[in-house]
């Protein structure tokens, strides 16, 4: 440990750490621009210069690394005037224009200003002007004037998103910061340049002009788009969601926030929101208060319980429905004698169910996903998937960790990896079970390792045989096993023993009723043209639903108004195990109620016992009774054993997962998030040597065809493909195809 002396208070740091670290540990803030804690030092605005007795100048202190016995004078005034001085220099070309810049009010260089900045500047000559940039519809840069050449962004882009899509061009004065030539910034972690600009230069395409910092309500939430929790900062104004902001929480999303985090709140008030009970009555839709729509679903519930038997009932709902929603929705079921209920929207095996120990969650923490030696990935598309948990494990493959991955496409990670075997889907159980020596080697010889399986496996028609491979190589080298949930409360949902059934099942075989919870049928449901037809065939089909669509116009009977995750309070049970709980941050628009609250009065309507509740604290305490219990039920351990179903590469299979920005209904209506590259339509990527078979050629059109649904796309040669592989992510364009990891059949158009 090395002594410092600052500001005349002494302190202990490690070998190593800069003068900065020292301050902030310390609680002394010494003005800065260009630092950040998790971004490497530039040491380039100059801001932080602090005398350093014996030392003949002023000294930046983000990059002076602290000797023993070390002074420091952060604001004696020789430190004073070297601050002053640069304040100076970057006011020269700034322009003078606090009451319309967009960062008014949370500008670092405003602040600043007022300490160090004079009253007027000595320069009267013309300043330096910087036109726009195009950086893509999220990130503003209409102000590139503004711009003081902290480098913020740049390093971002490089350190944490992995590769550099933001770089400054020229030097000096002519020093600008820009794209690669015709290129946007399509990270899927771009926001938080945002964030990072200390000043005016990048700012928010989507909340432009939107509001003053100082008329928005802050309030806290948890995201409701991944299953990793991240933390947010939801600002409102006129009860309406203005802008998303991170909530710092080194244990999950650290300082950082994916974009679909971000941005997703412009889906929230979508021209598609409904915001009043409707019953469709003749073929035609007609508006009801609430108490008409709730006494349609139980009257039409009962009626078809008496007629057609309670196994006739079925309910489908969203894993990002929160605890209490899921918990009530079980007890009406079980209430009502109803054991058709899941969760579980794309699961196309459902042979595990019954030899599960507890819940499928992460297996651990996320800080000991990121700390461990040796990491197996399988079946995920890590970026789209997980985007923070990928920066994570991007940075600890950067220290060390060895990472290896299979899967069937070879995702462009921005890491260095040990390796990367891209095989045929049918063959992943068969490569589990014999692992190379490499990959084995690694895991075995670590003295922490993890073998995690992504959204591809758990969606594949052979999961049971993956899933058991997996968890056998993983008990035999000694490496932590866990899945990778593939929604915000996926883990919730299986605590609550929520999926009783199989969805295949219940497409493959129409209930006279279906409850639909949150769920958009055609698109958030494996195979979204069967189930659409399977509700066709259904004689009810009782929509809860934030938005109104097509699809529910024509299958439902009756669509009743709930809030989204902002509108209501709730929980969440994140991938590593971890119960957050939010409230609500505006009012319910229009007529909308939570969807607890709906199930709640349902429950009183059927008479039925244990339904008053008054809170959703109170819902959630009954849910999962004492919340230290909850490390208990999550459990990955399986105990039965399946043959495999596949173990060839000769069938034409599709891959590519989920869209990331086509996951839910709240993220699919934010517009500036389907305006990104990652939104496109997709085209479907084939290896040469299989389209040959096919008799197709780069830049055919052709009809994709699964399970008796098609969908027109164009084919792309990819020699990075397996053979017999089809990349094909799931986005409405095609949402009424089969499932995502089935066989599929490509013919000319």
């Amino acid at each position: 440990m090395l002594q410092i002396q600052i500001d005349g208070k002494q302190i202990e740091v490690q070998q190593g750490a800069t003068v900065m670290e020292a301050a902030h540990e310390l609680g002394t803030y010494i003005p800065h621009f260009c630092y950040h804690k998790k971004l490497s030092i530039a040491a380039n605005c100059r801001m932080c210069l602090v005398e350093v007795e014996k030392a003949p100048k002023p000294l930046p202190a983000c990059a002076t690394p602290v000797t023993d016995g070390m002074v420091v004078h952060t604001h004696s005034a020789k430190a004073k005037q070297a601050q002053e001085g640069v304040m100076e220099f970057l006011l020269i070309n700034h322009p003078l224009d606090c009451p319309v810049c967009d960062k008014g009010g949370e500008c670092q260089l405003q602040d600043l200003a007022v300490g160090y900045g004079m009253s007027s500047s000595r320069y009267g000559e013309e300043k330096r002007a910087v036109k726009p940039k195009e950086m893509g519809p999220l990130i503003s840069t209409q102000e590139m004037s503004r711009c003081i050449h902290c480098t913020r962004c740049v390093r971002f882009t490089e350190e944490i998103a992995g590769e550099q899509e933001i770089g400054i061009a020229n030097r000096g004065e002519l020093s600008e910061i820009m794209t690669f030539v015709g290129k946007a910034v399509e990270t899927e972690l771009s926001g938080n340049v945002i964030d990072l600009c200390p000043v005016g230069a990048l700012t928010s395409k989507p909340f432009r002009f939107n509001a003053r910092t100082w008329e928005l309500s802050r309030r806290k939430s948890v995201s409701a788009h991944d299953a990793l929790g991240s933390n947010l900062e939801v600002q409102t104004k006129e009860h309406t969601v203005r802008r998303v902001l991170p909530r710092e929480n080194e244990a999950i999303n650290e300082c950082w926030l994916s974009d679909k985090d971000r941005f997703a709140y412009e889906g929230l008030n979508h021209e598609s929101r409904l915001t009043q009970p409707k019953i469709k009555h003749g073929g035609e839709w007609q508006t009801v208060d609430w108490p008409t729509a709730l006494e349609y679903v139980r009257h039409t519930l009962e009626c078809v319980g008496n007629e057609y038997g309670k196994d006739q009932i079925a309910v489908w709902a969203n894993p990002m429905n929160t605890v209490e929603e899921l918990y009530l929705a079980k007890k009406l079921a079980d209430g009502l004698g109803v054991n058709a209920t899941t969760a579980r929207l794309r699961e196309s095996d459902s042979r595990l169910s019954g030899s599960l120990q507890g819940a499928q969650w992460l297996g651990q923490t996320i800080e000991e996903l990121a700390d461990n030696n040796a990491v197996l990935v399988v079946g995920a598309v890590l970026r789209k998937e997980q985007p923070l948990l990928t920066a994570r494990l991007r940075r600890a493959a950067k220290n060390g960790m060895a990472v290896s991955v299979l899967s069937a496409q070879a995702e462009e990670l921005h890491m260095p990896l040990l390796t990367q075997d891209v095989r045929h889907p049918n063959t992943w159980a068969d490569y589990l079970n014999n692992l190379p020596e490499a990959v084995a080697g690694s895991l075995q010889n670590a003295e922490r390792a993890a073998i995690v399986l992504g959204a591809e496996v758990q969606n594949h028609p052979d999961y049971a045989a993956i899933y058991h491979a997996a968890q056998k190589a993983a008990l035999a080298l000694g490496a932590r096993f866990g899945i990778l949930p593939q929604a915000a409360n996926s883990v919730g949902a299986d605590v609550l023993g929520f999926n009783q059934a199989a969805i295949a099942d219940l497409v493959a075989q129409p209930k006279k009723a279906v409850l639909l919870l949150n769920v958009e049928p055609d698109v958030d449901v494996l195979g979204g043209g069967k189930a659409v037809d399977s509700l066709k065939q259904a004689g009810s089909v009782l929509a809860f639903t934030a938005y109104e669509s097509d699809t529910l116009l024509d299958v439902a009977d009756v669509l009743l108004p709930i809030a989204p995750f902002t509108e209501t309070s709730g929980s969440f049970i994140s991938m590593e195990g971890r119960l957050q709980s939010f409230y609500g941050v505006t009012k319910a628009l229009g007529d909308s109620k939570p969807l607890w609250k709906v199930l709640r009065v349902l429950g009183n309507l059927f008479a039925l016992d244990g339904f008053g509740f008054e809170s959703s604290e109170e819902v959630l305490a009954e849910a999962l009774g004492n919340a230290d219990a909850l490390p208990e039920k999550l459990n990955n351990f399986s105990n039965g054993q399946v043959q495999a179903a596949f173990n060839n590469a000769d069938k034409l299979v599709r891959v590519g997962g989920v869209g990331i920005y086509h996951t839910d209904p709240i993220v699919r209506r934010a517009a500036s998030l389907q305006q990104t590259q990652h939104a496109a339509v997709p085209e479907a990527r084939v290896h040469p040597m299989t389209l040959g078979m096919l008799g197709l050629v780069d830049g055919d059109e052709v009809l994709a065809e699964q399970h008796g649904h098609t969908a027109n796309v164009t084919v792309r040669a990819d020699k990075t493909l397996p053979e017999n592989v089809v990349h094909l992510p799931h986005h409405p364009a095609n949402a009424q195809l089969g499932g995502l990891m089935n066989t599929i059949k490509l013919t000319r158009a």
